[in-house]
This record gives structure tokens, C-alpha cells and sequence, in this order.
């Protein structure tokens, strides 16, 4: 496979929809032909004239590109899985009916533009100065003292100088219990995202990335968060939270001390639906888990090991009435038993 002439061609589809989440324009005979290409794609023996004639049917029809640049989402997507993981599942999906197999790729075309944006910069987590994989948790103590915890598939670096202590959350999400700063003249400690800044009180906080907005959980002491645009600002107190973006600062609302079971590898459910509950375990999994709609809104209470994603969904088989469906190792729905 060329992988040239996919990231060339994607390109060019993003470039004709204007917006990668746009998929307005896609329908599923679109989508089911892209689907058909990448299949061609992924074969060992595709020729120039493939790529030519891949060319030619995405230059007949804006729905094509549109189709295309959504299909060319999943195998960037995939691309961190094992090598012929992305091969191996696409072949399963293509022995399955042609409605069951958009069925399944349906959520490519759902994607937000957002999740679509970082996934096409993900040298800038792989050059952070401090980040993790999949499942991965890490602690670092900081040159003050302040002990920063990243969460799974998370990404910082880290900007001290005379002034200021900044951190800047690139991706995923940060437990920080600040330190008394040693320097003789005050910095302040900030973490910054793209919608604006988290300045410490002298506190434990975290800071989590969402689709287009920032969370900001306060567990001990005060944090001052600022918004860009608009400018706006709230000072959040222990056991506070608040998400701040392009609509402004949410309103302050209780944070529960259990979110923090992260840290120590449990997630804590109360009365969840299944959808979040599955939402929050996929971070810590590689591949894709997805919940079927018919079982979304049942509600879970418990608490699920990060370290073992496999285990958890165990769990929840022995006590909902779900199922899992593989399609394979790296892509799993939960559906109604």
C-alpha cells in the first residue's frame, strides 16, 4: 500500500469538505465505496493504475472525497495498533453484510472535527517534553516540588522561567498537587489549553481536555480559571468544578473526590450510563469500543480496574444484560444480550 498517496489524497479531502467533521455530505453508497478502496489499498499486490483509478473516482464526486477523508480517519486512527491490525480487521468487516459493515463504520462518519485536528498532529505529542501511551499513568515530580500525574494518552510541556511556572496540556488530562514555589520572587503556577488558563491557589487540581472545551476539578485549595474568548473569569474552590470553551465558564458544580481513583487505577462509577461508563474505559484501550444504542442509557454503579480494560468489560457482562462482539481484538461493540 502507498502510503504516500493515502495521506495525499486525504489531504486533498479535507481540503474539499472545509471542515473534517463535516459529514453532511457523506452518504452510505460513498461511504461504502471508500471502504472498498481502502480494502484495494491494503493489498499487496495494488498497482499505479490503482492509485490513478482511486484518483479519478475521488476527483467525480465532492460525496467521494467526503466519504473517502472519513474511511482515511480510521486508518490514521489505527495506525498506533499492531502492525496488519487494521488489515486483519478490515477483512473481517468486509464478510459481513454491506449494511452491517457501514453499521460498524458509522462512527467514523460521527467524529468530531476536533478528535479529527489532533489526530492529524500527533508529532506534537510524541515531541512533548513528558507524555504517555494508551492505559499508561505516569508521576513526575517537578524542579518545584510539585508533583504533576499524567492520565492515560496524555501529553504536557512543561515552561518555567523567572516569571511564571506554565504547564501546557497538549492532550488528555493532569492531576497537579502544587508546591510552594522556592524561587525568591513569586510565579505563578498556570496550566494552560487552547481555551484558556488554570492558575493554582496553592491546590491539587486536575485539568482534562474535552472536544473543544476544558474541565478543571479542584480538590484541595482554589483555582482561577480564565477564559480567552470570551474573556471571563471563576475561581473555582475545593471540591469544585467547572468547564470552560468558545460558549464561556460553565457554572461552578460539585466535584466528587472518587474521579481521582485514576490515579490509582480504578474508575468509579455512580449511576452512570453504560455509554459514559464505556466512553471513560476507552480512553485506557487501545482500538475501538463502542456501545450500541439499544443498551446506552442503562445505568452503572461500581468500581472497574483501568489496568485491566478486558477485565472491566468482564465485569459488566456478569451483571447487565449486554454482550460483547468482537470484530476483533482492537474492536469491540457492547450490545444487548
Amino acid at each position: 500500500m502507498s502510503s504516500d498517496l493515502l495521506h495525499g489524497d486525504a489531504a486533498t479531502a479535507t481540503a474539499h469538505i472545509g471542515k473534517p467533521g463535516n459529514a453532511t455530505r457523506i452518504n452510505k453508497h460513498a461511504l461504502g465505496q471508500a471502504v472498498d478502496w481502502l480494502m484495494r489499498l491494503q493489498s499487496e499486490q495494488v498497482s499505479e493504475a490503482d492509485h490513478q483509478a482511486l484518483r479519478q473516482w475521488l476527483a467525480a464526486s465532492p460525496e467521494h472525497v467526503a466519504a473517502w477523508a472519513r474511511v482515511e480517519a480510521l486508518r490514521s486512527m489505527m495506525q498506533p495498533l499492531p502492525q496488519g491490525v487494521l488489515s486483519n480487521t478490515m477483512q473481517r468487516v468486509n464478510r459481513h453484510s454491506r449494511r452491517r459493515a457501514l453499521g460498524i463504520l458509522s462512527v467514523i462518519v460521527a467524529l468530531p472535527a476536533t478528535w479529527l485536528a489532533w489526530r492529524e498532529r500527533p508529532w506534537e505529542q510524541v515531541m512533548a517534553d513528558l507524555h504517555t501511551t494508551v492505559g499508561e499513568r505516569r508521576s513526575v515530580q517537578l524542579p518545584d516540588g510539585t508533583t504533576l500525574v499524567l492520565n492515560s494518552h496524555s501529553a504536557v510541556n512543561v515552561l518555567f522561567n523567572d516569571k511564571e511556572r506554565r504547564i501546557r496540556l497538549l492532550a488528555g488530562e493532569i492531576l497537579i498537587t502544587t508546591a510552594p514555589d522556592p524561587a525568591t520572587v513569586h510565579r505563578n503556577f498556570l496550566v494552560e489549553t487552547p481555551q484558556g488558563l488554570a492558575r493554582a491557589l496553592g491546590t491539587r487540581f486536575s485539568v482534562r481536555r474535552l472536544d473543544g472545551d476544558s474541565l478543571v476539578r479542584v480538590f484541595e485549595g482554589a483555582v482561577e480559571i480564565q477564559n480567552h474568548a470570551p474573556a471571563q473569569k471563576l475561581v473555582l474552590q475545593a471540591r469544585q468544578q467547572s468547564r470552560f470553551g468558545p460558549d464561556g465558564i460553565a457554572a461552578a458544580t460539585p466535584a466528587d473526590p472518587d474521579l481521582l481513583m485514576w490515579e490509582r487505577g480504578m474508575l468509579v462509577a455512580k449511576d452512570m450510563r453504560l455509554a459514559d461508563l464505556l466512553a471513560e474505559l476507552s480512553r485506557y484501550r487501545r482500538g475501538i469500543l463502542r456501545c450500541d444504542p439499544e443498551v446506552a442509557r442503562l445505568r452503572v454503579s461500581g468500581a472497574f480496574p483501568l489496568n485491566d480494560i478486558d477485565l472491566s468489560l468482564r465485569l459488566l457482562t456478569e451483571t447487565m444484560p449486554i454482550r460483547l462482539h468482537s470484530v476483533s481484538r482492537y474492536w469491540i461493540t457492547v450490545a444487548a444480550s
